[in-house]
C-alpha cells in the first residue's frame, strides 16, 4: 500500500517534511536566536553583581576569600558622543580563571598596558578608529579634542556570546569609577544562597538562571511542533480514509484468505508508520540543509556565534516521533472502520453508509470554559509560577475542544443549508454526513486561523494599551535631536553624573546656538527651516489614578507652531482641552491624572499613596480628570509629541515651558552616513540625536499574521478538498451520468470549500477572542475594551474574505469532468 498508493500518501508525505523541516530550523532558530543559556557566567557556575558603593571592596574581597579563584569584571557605562546610545568601559583580564568565553579576538592584540585599548568592531565604526589610531576619551575620533585620555587602540574585539554587547577593554584597574561589577567564581555543589548570607540578593547560579523560565524557547518550539503534528493528524485522518477505501478490495480479499481483524487493521497502521518515517527522516533532512545555509545569517540577526550543530535535539527527537505517533493514530480510525465491513462488501468495493453519531456537544462547551478560567488566572499572575501552567493548561484545552466542537459546526451549517440550492444543499448534507471526514479537516482549519487570530488579537491588545505605548518611537523621515542636559542618552548618573557622558562634556551652549545646530543638522538632511519643529515641555506627565498606570512617552506643549507643522488648526482644538492626543481610547479614560509641581517626578514609580488603590491630586500639584481632545493629525511614534500639553493648560496652571529638543522631519529617509554625521555634529555641541529603531508598527504584524492564517487555512482547505473529492468521485461519476452539468460540479466544490473555510473561520476566531479575553479579564486596560483597537479589517480578512476565496478557487478550479463515468475502473 505505501508503494503502490504513492499518490494518494503524497499529501500526508509532503505534510510531515514541510512540518518537520520547518520545525527544526523554526526550532534552532528559536533555541539559538536568544543568548546562550548561562550567557554572562563564562565557565563559572556562580556569578554576583554588585553595585557601586563604599562596600564594594569588601564584598569581593570576601568572595575571593571563601572560594578562592575569582575573576572581576569593571564596568563603566559611558554615553557615545552625540547619541542616545551608550557603551562599556571594560575591566577584564582576557586570561582570566573564568570570563574568557565571553572574549574574542578578532583582529590586533588585547591590551596590556593603561595607555592601550580595544574596541569591538560596532564602536570603533562609531568613534571612527581603527588598529594603531589613538583615541581620546570623550572625543570624537582618532582626530578628535583631547579633553580625555589618551589610549592607543591595539585590536578589534568581541563577545561570543553578545555581538551587541559594545564595550572598550582596558586592564584591570584602569576602570576608576565603575557602574557594575561582576565577580565569576565556582561555589562548591553544596552551597546553598542561603549560605551567602548578606550577599545573597547579589549571587546569581548558572542553574538558577537557566532554568527560571518555564515557557522557554525549546518549550515553545515544541508546543508549537505539537499543534502542527496534531494539524498533520487532522489531515492524515482523511488521507488515510480515502486509501482505506480504495484499497477496500485488497483488504477484503486479505480477510477472505483468513486474515483476521487484527491483521488487516495493523496492515493500516503500519502503513501509517512507514508514511511518518519516511516523512520524519526526509523532513529532518531537508532542515538541517536549510539550517546550515541560514546559520551564518542568523548568528548576524542573533549577533551572537552559533556552532554548527548546536540545534535542540531534545525536540528534534520528540517532533521525529510525532510524525510517527501522529499518522500512526490517524491511520488507526480508517483500519478500525475497514474491519467493521462485511467481507462481501468489502470485495465489492462498496463503502459502508455512514452512521449517524450522536455526540454531545458539552464536554466541548465545558472544556471551554474551563480553558477560560485557566487563562484568567494565569493573566491575573501575570504568567508567572503556577500562572505559565496555568497558561500552558489553558491552551491545549482550548485546542482540545476546538477538535471537539468543529464535527457540531457541520451540523449546524447542514441544518442552514435546507435553504440552499440543490447543488449547495448536497455539498453540506454530505460534510455532515461524513464528520469523520471533514470533521478533522474543519478542526486543522480553525487551529490555523486560531492561531492566526489570537495574533492579531494579542497584538490589538498590546499596541492599544494607551497608556503603556508600544510601537516605533519615530517616523523613518523623522530626527529628533535632544538639548545639552537633557538626560537622554546620558549614562546612569543623569546630567552631573559620574561617568563620562561622552558629549554631554563639550562646553554648554546657548539655546540659540543649540537651534543654530538642530538646524544645520535639518540642512546636512536635506529639510528647510520650516521643517524644524520646537519641541517644549513643561515639566507635566499623565497618570491613570485607578489602574495605578504611569505614562509612557514624552508630553510636550502644544505650541502653535507645532500643531501648524502637523496641520492642525486652532479652530480644531477645544478652547477648553488641557491635553491633545493622537492616541485612540485615551479620551475615553476616567480617573486620570495631569501630574505637576511637586509630583510631576512620580511617574513611573508607582502609586503616590502606596496604602490606596487611587492616587491622591493634591491642588496645587495635580489636575484632576484634565480634559482630554483626541486629534488624529498628531505624529503616532513613542518618542514623537503623540500627546501635547495645550496652552490652555499652561496659562491655567501656571506652568514653565522649557526647550526640549527639536523635531526634523526630512523629506526622504535619511542614510547611514547622513545619521553618522547628525550624530557627530550634535555631539560636538554636547546635544544627542534619536532616529527609527526596529520596533516594528502593528499593521505589519497584523498583516503578516492575517497572510499566515489565510494562506495557512486556504492550503490545509486545498488538501482537504483533493481528499474528499477523490473519497467521491463514486458518487460525481453518478451525478454525471445524471446528467448534472460542469456548473453543478462548480458549485458542489464552491459549497463545500465556503462551508469549511466559513466554519473554521468562526470557530477559530471565537476561540482566539475566548483565550485573549480570558487572559485579560482582570486588566482593564488592555486595549480589547475600545472598539476603536479591534483589529476588524483583519478580522473581515480572515473571516469572510478567506471563505469566499475559497469558494471562488474551488469553483474555478472544478469545473473537469470526471474520467470512468461508465463503469468503476478495475484495479
Amino acid at each position: 500500500m505505501f508503494r503502490r498508493e504513492w499518490r494518494q500518501q503524497s499529501l500526508v508525505l509532503a505534510l510531515i517534511v514541510v512540518a518537520l523541516a520547518a520545525t527544526v530550523l523554526g526550532a534552532a532558530v528559536a533555541t539559538d536566536t536568544p543568548p546562550p543559556s548561562g550567557a554572562g557566567f563564562g565557565t563559572a557556575q556562580d556569578m554576583a553583581t554588585f553595585p557601586p558603593g563604599p562596600k564594594l571592596a569588601g564584598q569581593v574581597a570576601a568572595l575571593r576569600q571563601r572560594f578562592g579563584r575569582v575573576d572581576v569584571i569593571e564596568n563603566q557605562t559611558v554615553a557615545i558622543p552625540g547619541s542616545i546610545s551608550t557603551y562599556n568601559l571594560r575591566a577584564q583580564d582576557p586570561r582570566g580563571p573564568f570570563g574568557q568565553p565571553m572574549l574574542a579576538l578578532v583582529s590586533g592584540h588585547y591590551p596590556a598596558g593603561p595607555g592601550q585599548v580595544a574596541l569591538t568592531a560596532d564602536l570603533a565604526a562609531t568613534l571612527k578608529l581603527a588598529v594603531g589610531d589613538t583615541w581620546h576619551q570623550g572625543g570624537q575620533g582618532a582626530q578628535g579634542a583631547q579633553g580625555g585620555q589618551a589610549r592607543q587602540v591595539t585590536g578589534i574585539v568581541r563577545n561570543p556570546q553578545s555581538l551587541l554587547d559594545e564595550f572598550a577593554l582596558v586592564v584591570p584597574g584602569q576602570v576608576t569609577t565603575p557602574t557594575m561589577v561582576t565577580v565569576l567564581f565556582t561555589a562548591p555543589p553544596s552551597t546553598t544562597l542561603n549560605s551567602f548570607g548578606p550577599l545573597r540578593p547579589y549571587v546569581q547560579t548558572r542553574h538558577g538562571a537557566v532554568a527560571s523560565n518555564p515557557l522557554n524557547p525549546k518549550t515553545i518550539t515544541l508546543g508549537l511542533a505539537t499543534v502542527g503534528m496534531l494539524l498533520i493528524a487532522l489531515v492524515a485522518v482523511g488521507g488515510f480514509t480515502v486509501l482505506a477505501q480504495r484499497r477496500l478490495r485488497s483488504l477484503g480479499m486479505l480477510g477472505a484468505l483468513g486474515a483476521t481483524d487484527r491483521n488487516i487493521r495493523l496492515v493500516v497502521r503500519v502503513n501509517g508508520v512507514l508514511v511518518g518515517l519516511a516523512g520524519a527522516v526526509a523532513g529532518t533532512v531537508l532542515g538541517l540543509a536549510g539550517w546550515l545555509a541560514y546559520r551564518p545569517r542568523l548568528e548576524s540577526s542573533a549577533h551572537h556565534l552559533i556552532g554548527v550543530f548546536q540545534l535542540p535535539w531534545v525536540v528534534i527527537g520528540p517532533a521525529m516521533a510525532l510524525a510517527v505517533v501522529a499518522t500512526y493514530f490517524a491511520a488507526a480510525r480508517p483500519a478500525r472502520a475497514v474491519t467493521r465491513i462485511p467481507l462481501v462488501a468489502a470485495l465489492s468495493g462498496r463503502p459502508a453508509p455512514p452512521k449517524q453519531v450522536h455526540r454531545s456537544a458539552l464536554p466541548g462547551v465545558v472544556l471551554f470554559v474551563a480553558a477560560a478560567a485557566l487563562l484568567s488566572y494565569s493573566g491575573s499572575s501575570n504568567g508567572n509560577g503556577n500562572g505559565a501552567l496555568a497558561l500552558i493548561g489553558g491552551i491545549v484545552l482550548l485546542v482540545v475542544a476546538i477538535v471537539l466542537l468543529a464535527p457540531f459546526c457541520l451540523v449546524i451549517l447542514a441544518s442552514l443549508g435546507r435553504w440552499a440550492p440543490i447543488a449547495a444543499r448536497l455539498a453540506l448534507r454530505d460534510l455532515g454526513r461524513y464528520r469523520a471526514r471533514s470533521g478533522s479537516a474543519l478542526s486543522a482549519i480553525s487551529l490555523g486561523i486560531f492561531i492566526a487570530t489570537l495574533v492579531c488579537v494579542l497584538t490589538a491588545q498590546r499596541y492599544g494599551n494607551v497608556l503603556d505605548y508600544a510601537g516605533p518611537n519615530v517616523a523613518s523621515n523623522q530626527v529628533i535631536v535632544y538639548q545639552a542636559g537633557s538626560g537622554r542618552g546620558e549614562g546612569p548618573g543623569g546630567p552631573g553624573g559620574q561617568g563620562d557622558q561622552g558629549g554631554a562634556q563639550a562646553p554648554a551652549i546657548s539655546i540659540r546656538a543649540q537651534a543654530a545646530v538642530a538646524d544645520g543638522i535639518a540642512r546636512s538632511l536635506g529639510a528647510s527651516p520650516g521643517d524644524v519643529i520646537d519641541l517644549d515641555t513643561a515639566g507635566a506627565s499623565l497618570q491613570h489614578a485607578a489602574a495605578g498606570r504611569s505614562w509612557s512617552g514624552p508630553v510636550y506643549v502644544a505650541t502653535p507652531q507645532l500643531l501648524a507643522a502637523f496641520g492642525i488648526k486652532a479652530s480644531a482644538v477645544n478652547p477648553d482641552a488641557d491635553v491633545l492626543t493622537m492616541r485612540p481610547g485615551l479620551s475615553g479614560l476616567s480617573q486620570m491624572q495631569l501630574l505637576y509641581g511637586a509630583n510631576k517626578g512620580q511617574g513611573g514609580h508607582g502609586p503616590l499613596d502606596v496604602g490606596s488603590n487611587a492616587f491622591p491630586c493634591p491642588q496645587g500639584q495635580c489636575l484632576a480628570n484634565p480634559v482630554i481632545q483626541e486629534i488624529s493629525a498628531l505624529p503616532s511614534g513613542t518618542s514623537a509629541p503623540n500627546t501635547v500639553v495645550t496652552e490652555h493648560a499652561i496659562h491655567t496652571l501656571g506652568l514653565q515651558v522649557n526647550a526640549a529638543g527639536w523635531l526634523i522631519q526630512a523629506p526622504h529617509n535619511p542614510t547611514a552616513a547622513q545619521i553618522t554625521d547628525a550624530r557627530l555634529t550634535a555631539a560636538a555641541a554636547g546635544m544627542t540625536i534619536e532616529t527609527k529603531s526596529s520596533t516594528p508598527s502593528s499593521a505589519e504584524i497584523l498583516d503578516y499574521a492575517t497572510v499566515f492564517g489565510i494562506v495557512l487555512a486556504l492550503g490545509i482547505l486545498a488538501m482537504s478538498i483533493g481528499l474528499i473529492r477523490s473519497e467521491t468521485a463514486r458518487d460525481l461519476r453518478t451525478l454525471t451520468a445524471a446528467g448534472a452539468s460542469s456548473l453543478t460540479r462548480r458549485e458542489l466544490t464552491a459549497a463545500t470549500a465556503f462551508a469549511l473555510a466559513l466554519g473554521g473561520a468562526a470557530l477559530g476566531i471565537v476561540a482566539a477572542y475566548v483565550a485573549a479575553v480570558g487572559y485579560s479579564w482582570d486588566n482593564p486596560l488592555d486595549g480589547l475594551s475600545e472598539l476603536s483597537n479591534l483589529p476588524a479589517g483583519n478580522l473581515l480578512l480572515i473571516g469572510v474574505g478567506m471563505p469566499v476565496v475559497a469558494a471562488v478557487v474551488g469553483w474555478l478550479m472544478a469545473g473537469r469532468e470526471p474520467s470512468a463515468i461508465a463503469r468503476q475502473p478495475l484495479e
